[in-house]
């Protein structure tokens, strides 16, 4: 079999493979094995039978989605700035529409996610705009088959003036956070969970190692998350699957003071 691109079917983690042997998402304690076994989809046939779109949801701020819903099914950012656009996380799947859109707006200068359940089909994007920074904390390096990493980087990268990822760990052990400082932005990844009603308000709060299986954050874990984000102004954040602009620096801070105040344990908190 050719060396080609596949998705999992149960968690849409893609792979650049002969035929997957297992999914390494689906495998780890973060997320649930799929009940009837495994299932991997080749790209064209996630082309056939996948649709996407992209709606602006803030000024220069894009929302990029897939239907029908595949896998965990994400959201990708997109930045639209002078001097290159950022896309952070992205879609499960990108269009030949939508890659098309992306170049109207300017195409993908820099590229980056904050761990893989974020990383969608990244590989698209990175094929199609051919970024020169394609960067990736050097933690999560070992999930990144599907595309190359040209920028893997420590505790900090400036990706351009007033846009720096942050390690933050926690969830994932490379896990890392986007400040979009000009814009007073956090793209946190799954450091908060935010639950959200069908017109996407945000109602509940949470932080969690392990959404499915409600498995908390240690106090260092959390304490780590505080000490980055403790110094950063934003009035919103944006998961790999939300965007919360009710959700601002001192939200993010007391949640994270509730955890550390109490024994480790997962508590969704009113907003």
């Amino acid at each position: 079999m050719a060396l080609s691109w596949f998705a999992c079917a149960n968690c849409g983690f893609w792979q650049k493979h002969f035929a997957p042997p297992d999914c390494p998402v689906c495998t780890d304690v973060r997320n649930d094995l799929p009940e009837d076994g495994w299932c991997f989809l080749p790209e064209t046939e996630v082309a056939a039978t996948h649709d996407g779109a992209a709606r602006e949801v803030a000024p220069g701020l894009w929302a990029f989605t897939t239907t029908p819903a595949l896998g965990l099914a994400g959201t990708g950012w997109l930045i639209v700035r002078d001097g290159g656009n950022i896309a952070f996380e992205a879609a499960p799947f990108y269009t030949e529409a939508m890659l098309d859109q992306i170049e109207v707006l300017g195409g993908v200068a820099f590229l980056s996610a904050s761990h893989a359940h974020g990383y969608g089909a990244l590989f698209q994007l990175q094929r199609r705009f051919a970024p020169e920074i394609v960067a990736i904390q050097r933690d999560d390096l070992k999930m990144t088959k599907a595309f190359r990493v040209t920028a893997p980087f420590d505790d900090t990268l400036e990706l351009a003036p007033g846009y720096t990822l942050h390690h933050v760990g926690g969830h994932y052990e490379g896990q890392a956070a986007l400040h979009d400082a000009r814009a007073r932005r956090l793209f946190c990844g799954d450091m908060f969970k935010i639950d959200q009603d069908a017109d996407g308000r945000s109602h509940a709060i949470s932080s969690h190692k392990a959404f499915h299986k409600d498995i908390p954050l240690t106090h260092a874990e959390l304490r780590r998350y505080r000490d980055v984000i403790a110094p950063l102004d934003f009035d919103a954040v944006l998961t790999p699957f939300e965007y919360a602009p009710e959700v601002n620096r001192t939200v993010a801070l007391a949640v994270l003071d509730d955890g550390l105040a109490r024994a480790p344990g997962v508590r969704r908190i009113s907003l």
